[in-house]
């Protein structure tokens, strides 16, 4: 084959190869790089709500806990409840009335039961077991533990063991001496309803499971070959958080952590919350974001591969700038563009192409910041969310400067939602957003930490005033008193604030914080719908 006949075919196979290998080479670093940023986005938004649900179940066991014990030691103040008649009426009433009591009764001072539910263990002495044993001493919440006297006495699924958590409070004589035992023994079952409730609006998680977990580590709640065993992942050392781990069956899970610590007066039973999600169902959409990119890479790759082994003997020259072009976009240097070129309209074609494929490879890089924006940004309110706040303030630990800060915790928001219903809460939750919005300046930092808390960081530099905080709290505290109107029906909820500064309360910022939440509690304890600066003579009366 003659010389002159072979290079113009090697010329337009070294053009095609080119456009091939720099399209999918563009492809392949974008696809790569967009789909690790994705999955570290993903992990946080996902570790973040997975920590959010273990959280939120841990608060309700404490908080259903903490509402029965008060239940039960009000009633062993009834004097009436000494009468066995009135007392059995009573505990016939509430076990009706509450399907989570599985036995109640009330026993004398050595034990012997003399009125139960169903009159169940009615003449029995049960003087040995904790129920009456530590419910003589005082209020008394027993751990989880499986049926003894009640064993087999008691309906339940077949083949399932009935497993209770206790209640008892003494019954005081006259002389405030104890002469007997109010006693109850809840039904573990409600745990299981307290789960599905808050766990059925993500249902559309794949692959998520949740675990209670006693204060030894032994699970109580979760899988049904989990149940009585430790659980099979190093993760009680951990505090409140997520992680993203192996577990024991080899499998890679996404975990949020929380552990129960009590409600007001009531220290809890040491449970342990964990919500998991596999990190492949996590990981899924990242993966199908780099699948996208590469496999519209390698068309385009074939595409352009085509384009240039056709058009290579025309576009020597404009080829020539477009490949010195793309050259240095590969090198990685900003603000370069391919030249669109006149002449050939082949050539003409490949440029546009070209340039619109950068750009469009250049705004994959614009959704990833997009998204970043989206895991900073409370979705209810759209106000920053606590993990921006928190990112914030560790920059204010690193750089100078002074702030005011305050924690604004809402009252009377609970009966809203509870009468009214969630949506009827995240109205309210919206409209007092809006409001924060407008009372504070553009350099303000005001966040919605969860549920009905807030927080503000209220900067300045060197050459400014202070902020008058307490005459800003003063409008935050008129704002929130508005009245809000759901579906026709005027409510309103007010807000209770507390307030410190730094550095002038401590040069520590995670001090101050914790002072204006001193604040905040002192102002709920002053009356609520108040604020409170805090003081150094607050923090003694606190202590």
């Amino acid at each position: 084959m003659p010389l002159a006949t072979l290079r113009p075919l090697e010329f337009r196979a070294t053009a095609a190869a080119t456009m091939a290998v720099l399209v999918m080479g563009l492809a392949l670093a974008n696809g790569l790089f967009v789909g690790t940023q994705s999955e570290q986005v993903l992990n946080r938004e996902v570790g973040n709500s997975m920590m959010g649900v273990a959280q939120s179940l841990a608060h309700q066991l404490d908080a259903t806990m903490w509402a029965r014990a008060n239940q039960i030691a009000s009633l062993a103040r009834i004097d009436a409840l000494k009468d066995p008649s009135v007392a059995q009426a009573t505990i016939e009433e509430l076990k009706r009335r509450d399907p989570t009591i599985a036995w109640i009764g009330m026993t004398n001072l050595s034990g012997t039961v003399l009125t139960a539910s169903n009159g169940l263990l009615v003449g029995l002495n049960i003087a040995s077991r904790p129920v009456h044993a530590e419910g003589l001493k005082g209020l008394f919440v027993g751990d989880v533990h499986e049926a003894v006297a009640l064993k087999g006495k008691i309906p339940h699924l077949p083949g399932e063991n009935p497993k209770f958590v206790d209640v008892s409070a003494p019954l005081l004589g006259a002389d405030g001496k104890p002469v007997g035992v109010l006693a109850v023994h809840y039904s573990w079952e409600w745990t299981r309803t307290t789960m599905r409730e808050l766990t059925d609006p993500l249902r559309d998680r794949d692959g998520l499971t949740v675990y209670i977990l006693a204060a030894d580590g032994t699970v109580l709640l979760g899988p049904e070959d989990a149940i009585g065993k430790p659980l099979p992942h190093a993760t009680l050392a951990f505090r409140d958080g997520w992680e993203s781990g192996l577990w024991s069956d080899g499998v890679r899970y996404v975990t949020g952590i929380a552990h129960g610590k009590g409600v007001h007066d009531y220290a809890g039973l040491g449970w342990t919350v964990l919500a998991r999600q596999p990190a492949s169902v996590v990981h899924a959409e990242a993966d199908r974001l780099r699948r996208s990119i590469i496999g519209s890479g390698a068309a385009l790759a074939l595409l352009f591969s085509a384009l240039g082994w056709f058009a290579a003997g025309r576009i020597t020259r404009p080829l020539t700038a477009i490949a010195s072009a793309a050259k240095r976009i590969g090198q990685g240097e900003s603000g370069v563009e391919i030249p669109e070129v006149g002449g050939q309209t082949e050539v003409g074609h490949l440029s546009r192409t070209l340039r619109d494929l950068i750009d469009s490879l250049t705004h994959k890089d614009a959704a990833l910041m997009r998204l970043e924006d989206i895991a900073y940004q409370d979705r209810l309110t759209t106000l920053p969310n606590r993990r921006y706040f928190e990112q914030y303030l560790e920059a204010c630990t690193h750089g100078t400067g002074a702030a005011a800060m305050m924690y604004i915790d809402l009252d009377g928001f609970k009966p809203i939602n509870d009468r009214l219903g969630h949506d009827a809460g995240d109205t309210v939750l919206r409209q007092v957003g809006q409001r924060l919005t407008t009372l504070f300046r553009n350099d303000d930092i005001v966040a919605r930490l969860g549920g009905d808390e807030f927080a503000a960081i209220l900067p300045r530099s060197a050459n400014q005033q202070p902020p008058d905080a307490a005459a800003l709290a003063a409008r935050v505290i008129e704002a929130v008193n508005e009245p809000v109107s759901i579906g026709g029906q005027m409510v309103r909820v007010g807000c209770s604030i507390g307030i410190a500064r730094w550095p002038e309360d401590s040069p520590d910022v995670a001090t101050v914080l914790r002072r204006a939440d001193e604040a905040l509690y002192q102002a709920k304890r002053d009356g609520r719908n108040r604020a409170v600066v805090w003081s150094p003579r607050a923090d003694n009366d606190t202590a």
